[in-house]
């Protein structure tokens, strides 16, 4: 895969995936490939009947959870409440629950983040609380 032949990503890297980023974020780890810590903003499981996200091939098979899980010494789920592209409750919650993250610290639920389309200051806050606890 591109993140990891071209990019290098690897057991020193915070990968950070927004959206299909997340997908194919959670893609690569579920293929082997170990990080430090992923961060997923906006992720869902679905295709959510989208053509032009179905075209990513994330969506043709089965999420092994725990594969990705096992791949990442830490995983934080970032959603929003108001999402107008990906529901909380049928998609990214899934997710959450998938990873275990569900009822957790780790699974943060931002209001009025909307699709994060800008900046939000929790994402720097988190990697900062994970990489210099």
């Amino acid at each position: 895969p591109y993140m990891r032949d071209v990019l290098r990503v690897g057991e020193d890297t915070v990968l950070i995936g927004h959206s299909s980023g997340a997908e194919a974020a959670m893609r690569l780890l579920e293929s082997g490939t170990k990080v430090l810590g992923c961060v997923l903003v906006s992720a869902c499981h679905t295709d959510l009947g989208e053509p032009s996200e179905a075209l990513a091939g994330y969506y043709d098979r089965p999420w092994d959870w725990a594969k990705i899980r096992a791949n990442a010494q830490w995983i934080v789920q970032f959603h929003s409440d108001d999402d107008p592209f990906i529901p909380l409750e049928s998609e990214a919650r899934v997710v959450a629950k998938g990873l275990g993250l569900d009822g957790t610290p780790d699974f943060k639920v931002i209001p009025g983040g909307s699709h994060f389309f800008q900046p939000f200051p929790q994402l720097l806050e988190v990697i900062t609380e994970k990489l210099l606890p």
